[in-house]
């Protein structure tokens, strides 16, 4: 099977996105900031190999990787595509990560962050996605909200300025007029 590897940058100066022509997460997405934590995917274990990886990022037929400020960008994408094109073939796209299986329905939600989730589907989320990353709710405490960055916008600049000024702004519109959106580690 040939593995065709599209690579295109993100808003983050620090990640690369490596479009493929076959899943890589049948659904769901998958971060990883350890190596340890990609221990039993074949696929993250061989790309945290590579020197400078610092985070991975699985979704639908994308791996978004996030590297070191000393990494070659085209060191990286060479030896990046070389991966993808050796265990792509023998990838099961089909993985569950531990937070999967103990995923919550979201109609056990309180109603409030459904309306929320709602809203980030509408608006933002397929663009941090298309970037290579995500956003999770964690927590509603009165008028703030807690969100966590996943893949890309982790550790991307935009991710505390202007991205989240955006998404601040478009629950204030569309939700509470009093919110104020805090992203934690």
């Amino acid at each position: 099977m040939d593995i065709m590897v599209r690579v295109q940058p993100t808003p983050n100066p620090n990640a690369l996105k490596f479009v493929v022509n076959v899943p890589v997460k049948n659904s769901g997405k998958a971060t990883y900031s350890r190596p340890s934590e990609a221990m039993g995917i074949r696929l993250g274990e061989d790309l945290f190999m590579i020197d400078g990886v610092r985070q991975l990022h699985f979704f639908e037929n994308v791996v978004t990787v996030t590297y070191s400020d000393d990494t070659d960008p085209d060191t990286l994408r060479l030896e990046v595509q070389a991966v993808l094109q050796r265990d792509l073939p023998l990838h099961d796209a089909n993985f569950m990560i531990e937070a999967e299986k103990k995923a919550v329905d979201r109609s056990m939600l309180p109603p409030e962050i459904q309306k929320i989730e709602e809203i980030l589907d509408n608006t933002v989320r397929m663009y941090l996605q298309g970037d290579g990353g995500d956003i999770q709710v964690m927590k509603l405490d009165g008028h703030t909200l807690e969100v966590r960055y996943e893949g890309a916008c982790g550790t991307c600049p935009s991710s505390t300025s202007a991205t989240l000024d955006a998404i601040q702004g478009i629950l204030q519109e569309q939700f509470d007029p009093e919110i104020q959106v805090v992203p934690i580690m």
